[in-house]
């Protein structure tokens, strides 16, 4: 039996959990999975309190303590009495098609017997723009949005449509196929609809259930899922054995460079002809290079003859922790003022969400901006410093809005001007640009090269959200040594891009092959 998430997973990864499922049971849970599933259920849960709360008399619950067939059972009931909406629906298994379902809950079509399904996630389900159709959180109206435009999620339109397929088995579909999801933001519903996605999701279905019941053969690949499953480490064996050009050219890449021929690293790092007319994205010669740069066991190979980075008088390194979407907690610095650096840390420790965010981040901004203003008045150049700006910027511009008029607060213009300057660099960039990383572009990928290693050997962004758990004590008391930690982590990533800008600009040109030379 297939559940939609295997619908748009790895192909293998489905053949080698239905063909060995007792090896998966005891496999080890990766820690990033496990917090995005808990982030959403507590996020489906907080819907279904706000629904209860406020309109409970339109709701049938079915009781999540029964067995899955008892809850099926109970579903099909609520709709044959023409429940308004149905919280916890499940769906009948299907042996035939193989398939196995169930909605956070239905909706009953405004005009007619029919349901329509909708899902709770925890990620954006719609972007600025237009054109997406949305519906209010109490009444089915979907309508086109002007200032929503939909947000690419297949994961969330496969699974609307395997349940709309389901609820059709049964006669209780919708007459418009029309499915819908609450993204985190839980200020509406963004409306699907699957008249498009139905084919393509019938053949997935077919292929998948092909894959789970032997009937088609699958090989390892490697692709972005591949960094949290658990057959990994049996897959990247076997891929190695073989020297597969996915290790290097991953994704939809490497699936390019089988249809011309290509199937090893070696073969690729000794191509010469024309780059392929459907190469997906990245740069062709920089797949080369990478492929060339993993036989010779190098870390990193330029792409310039001259590295460098803009450096200033004055030099800020900023490092953001933020907890899933519920806010940026903690602001790092460290101030670089002629060879002496200090760490300062502007942090809240009030669990997230907290208008206390709102006090720690104006306090950064302040001091930020202070520290600018100083250099100007000295006639020193200054420079702000973060490592892949997303993450940064997204929560600059977010803070500025959600505590607008907090004193201290800046303007989001005022965050625009300077981000949008040249006084913010992100090193990230810099090391994209000069430099080809075969083991990935991340700063623990590339900073161990410029001599920094980090002083907890667990650090990492997934294991900084259970830390963040225990430092404020979400499951129990708060863990002071939990905050000890965090800090010391945020402390050694700003120190680490410190390390690396420094060492592109002193010892990179000299250490570092350019990829001519492989």
């Amino acid at each position: 039996m297939l559940d939609a998430s295997a619908l748009t997973r790895c192909r293998h990864r489905v053949h080698l959990d239905n063909e060995y499922p007792q090896q998966l049971a005891g496999a080890p849970e990766d820690a990033g999975v496990r917090q995005r599933q808990e982030a959403a259920t507590a996020k489906r849960d907080e819907v279904r309190e706000l629904y209860l709360e406020r309109e409970g008399h339109r709701w049938t619950v079915v009781d999540r303590t029964l067995s899955r067939a008892q809850r099926a059972a109970a579903t099909l009931a609520a709709c044959a009495a023409g429940a308004q909406r149905i919280w916890g629906a499940v769906l009948p298994d299907e042996p035939d098609t193989g398939r196995r379902g169930h909605a956070e809950f239905l909706v009953r079509e405004p005009e007619g017997d029919g349901y329509f399904p909708v899902v709770v996630v925890n990620h954006k389900v719609t972007d600025p723009g237009s054109g997406a159709l949305f519906s209010d959180l109490y009444e089915w109206d979907p309508k086109p949005d002007p200032d929503r435009k939909p947000r690419t999620q297949l994961r969330d339109q496969v699974r609307l449509a395997h349940l709309y397929r389901m609820l059709e088995r049964h006669g209780v579909a919708a007459r418009e196929p029309f499915g819908g999801a609450i993204g985190p933001a839980v200020d509406g519903i963004y409306v699907h609809d699957l008249s498009d996605a139905l084919e393509n999701y019938d053949l997935r279905l077919a292929d998948r259930v092909a894959v789970a019941r032997g009937e088609r053969e699958t090989a390892p690949s490697q692709i972005g899922e591949c960094r949290s499953c658990p057959w990994w480490p049996q897959c990247r064996e076997q891929l190695t054995e073989r020297r597969d050009v996915s290790l290097v050219a991953v994704g939809s890449r490497a699936e390019v460079l089988r249809d011309i021929g290509i199937r090893t690293i070696d073969e690729l790092a000794a191509y010469t002809g024309e780059e392929p007319e459907s190469w997906p994205h990245g740069s062709f010669e920089d797949a080369v290079t990478t492929a060339k740069a993993w036989l010779a066991g190098v870390p990193l190979v330029r792409k310039v003859a001259d590295v460098s980075v803009t450096r200033a008088d004055i030099e800020v390194d900023v490092d953001m922790e933020s907890y899933q979407e519920r806010g940026a907690y903690l602001w790092g610095t460290l101030l670089n003022v002629d060879g002496v650096s200090a760490y300062r840390p502007f942090v809240t420790w009030d669990p997230l969400p907290t208008a206390d965010e709102g006090r720690s981040f104006a306090e950064f901004w302040q001091w930020l901006m202070a520290e600018r203003a100083a250099a100007a008045a000295s006639g020193k150049t200054f420079a702000a410093y973060c490592y892949s700006r997303a993450a940064e910027d997204k929560w600059l511009l977010a803070s500025a809005r959600r505590f607008a008029g907090t004193p201290g607060i800046p303007t989001v213009e005022e965050v625009r001007e300077f981000i949008d300057g040249p006084q913010w660099v992100d090193v990230y960039q810099a090391v994209s640009e000069q430099f080809v990383c075969p083991n990935g572009k991340g700063l623990k990928k590339v900073a161990p090269v410029a001599g920094f290693h980090w002083r907890d050997g667990e650090a990492s962004g997934e294991a900084s959200m259970g830390w963040y758990r225990l430092a404020v004590g979400y499951d129990g008391e708060p863990d002071a040594g939990q905050r000890e930690r965090l800090l010391e982590y945020n402390e050694d990533d700003v120190v680490a891009t410190k390390v690396l800008r420094e060492w592109m600009t002193d010892r990179a040109a000299a250490e570092i092959p350019l990829a001519s030379e492989l």
